[in-house]
């Protein structure tokens, strides 16, 4: 958050309140993206949660979707990609939907990572028992920021 407020101060003060959206639980810009998504969804959500036999994962979402913010950096490679796939079995086995957005996408297109993760949750959600349909209908009109 130091460096953060030190990039902050040469900057025009307008841009303040983005400042302010600032988590330091996020640890790339994509999850702090996620993060701005799901708080205009209006959904309930952890940060680098601990799971046991999981390890940590980015978000877990009303109880039950863990979202992980994926990048070529991170996850490139068959033995990277292996891990991540016994992580997701793992975390199936306690009751746990994934999914992994592509960093590239949740930059490139955030209203249309918005949309599928509000799909998601809609479709999913009730499902599993954990309605939340008209509460995202209603939100799914807000805009990103």
């Amino acid at each position: 958050m130091d460096r953060l407020r030190t990039i902050f101060s040469a900057l025009p003060q307008r841009f303040g309140t983005v400042l302010a959206l600032a988590d330091a639980s996020a640890e790339s810009g994509p999850e702090s993206f996620v993060r701005l998504i799901l708080r205009s969804l209006g959904a309930s959500f952890e940060t680098q949660v601990r799971l046991y036999g999981v390890g940590r994962v980015d978000f877990v979402v009303d109880g039950w979707l863990i979202v992980e913010c994926d990048s070529r950096a991170f996850h490139e490679g068959w033995a990277k990609q292996q891990r991540d796939r016994a992580r997701d079995l793992a975390a199936a086995r306690l009751g746990y939907v994934t999914i992994r957005p592509l960093a590239a996408d949740i930059l490139s297109d955030p209203a249309g990572t918005r949309e599928a993760l509000r799909e998601v949750l809609e479709v999913l959600g009730p499902k599993l028992g954990h309605g939340r349909g008209s509460q995202l209908r209603r939100n799914s009109r807000q805009s990103l920021l």
